[in-house]
């Protein structure tokens, strides 16, 4: 492990939405600017806020509100357009950053909303997941669709070149496929149970996820099926495999992605696509510190996210640091010193370094959801959990002036 190297970290706290609770979405738009979804999914009546970082005042610009653009108000009675979950897609051929809002928001006046619970409900079901496409090149929104009707977008990718967006659909864990040549969408049926957190696109145009077996899936487009791995993604021993969804992934090149579960004892993988029939998973090891596994730890607590490469390629990302002891573990890690800790691995020799930890003036901040790299080199962060959130900015090294620092860029949330 490397000292702190002490590079000027800034946070942007979403001050202009005070109520804001969670930032589950960021990424580098097609013009290398940073955009982030200010959401809001605890408070009854709210809605979701799309930002983004202005370099030039070093501020946030709020560009739109998803419910006002949905024509779904979030005083109507209904689930709140409260979230864009893993759902930002960035086109670089046409401009656009894709868009997709998710579920969980209580209407307002009511404190807790279940989708199972009021799915035959029509004046209390949630409208449906709203695709919004906006044009970053002229600062506007050109156009919404209903994504997926009573359910929101857990995560979403877009598959450029074929004019496909792809989605995991909540609570139902349906797999769709959304034209965009003509706004059409196909449901291909349920996964399972527990929604991964990332769907992604290889350069053969295939489409990966994992379902809560820990196995991979993946769509073929060109034989328009669904498959599913032999075998159980790599895990603790004292894990069974249930659960350990793909929480966040990274890549390249398009053929070798990083990936990290939504697991207690989150582990950091890397697959190789283009080996074998189901391609190649190479179990790099915990992407957290080591623990007692007779121990009950909360997920929030154990968390690793916001993988992201410099413009060197090496791979960042953000993992929880606590007290190893038992009243902090047992605690959740709330208010006994969790951090996050900003790493990095170089790809060729597999080398962990810890950076620096990552700190809001006023609390900790160790559970960072995406993260991204602006045209700069900037590498920047979502955070969630006090209220207000926001996203921090690390201002690297080696950035310049460069517009196309941002490639390659990711189309997936």
């Amino acid at each position: 492990m490397l000292a702190s190297m002490n590079w000027p970290a800034t946070f942007y706290r979403f001050d202009g939405y005070p109520v804001s609770d969670s930032c589950w979405s960021l990424s580098a738009g097609p013009d290398g600017r940073i955009y982030a979804a200010a959401c809001c999914e605890s408070s009854p009546g709210q809605s979701v806020k799309v930002v983004r970082y202005n370099e030039k005042d070093d501020k946030l610009d709020w560009l739109f509100d998803a419910a006002e653009v949905a024509e779904d108000p979030p005083d109507s009675g209904r689930a709140t357009q409260c979230k864009i979950h893993y759902s930002f897609a960035a086109s670089a051929r046409d401009g656009i950053l894709y868009c997709a809002t998710h579920l969980s928001g209580p209407p307002k006046g009511e404190k807790f909303y279940s989708p199972w619970r009021s799915w035959h409900d029509p004046r209390r079901c949630f409208k449906g997941s709203a695709l919004i496409a906006y044009d970053t090149r002229e600062s506007r929104v050109l156009w919404h669709d209903t994504l997926i009707p009573k359910e929101g977008c857990r995560c979403l990718a877009l598959d450029e070149e074929r004019g496909r967006l792809y989605a995991i659909s909540y609570p139902r864990d349906h797999f769709i496929v959304y034209s965009l040549k003509d706004r059409t969408r196909r449901d291909l049926g349920r996964l399972g149970s527990v929604n991964s957190q990332a769907i992604f696109v290889d350069r053969r145009h295939r489409v990966w996820t994992s379902n809560d077996d820990g196995r991979l899936v993946r769509y073929d487009p060109d034989r328009d099926a669904l498959e599913e791995s032999p075998y159980i993604l790599p895990h603790p021993d004292w894990q069974t495999g249930w659960h350990s969804v793909f929480y966040d992934v990274a890549s390249w090149d398009d053929a070798v992605f990083y990936a990290v579960t939504w697991n207690t004892a989150p582990r950091l993988y890397r697959l190789w696509t283009e080996e074998g029939a189901w391609g190649r998973v190479e179990d790099l090891g915990p992407a957290t510190q080591d623990r007692d596994a007779s121990v009950p730890f909360s997920m929030f607590l154990d968390h690793a996210g916001g993988l992201v490469f410099d413009r060197e390629g090496r791979l960042y990302w953000v993992r929880s640091r606590w007290r190893n002891d038992r009243e902090q573990e047992a605690d959740g890690g709330r208010q006994f010193g969790a951090e996050g800790v900003l790493m990095r691995l170089d790809p060729a020799t597999l080398k962990r370094e810890e950076i620096m930890v990552l700190r809001r003036p006023d609390g900790i901040a160790q559970y960072c959801s995406r993260a991204a790299r602006d045209r700069h080199g900037d590498l920047f962060f979502a955070n969630v959990g006090r209220i207000p959130v926001g996203l921090f900015r690390v201002r690297m090294p080696n950035r310049s002036d460069a517009d196309d620092a941002t490639k390659p860029l990711r189309s997936w949330g």
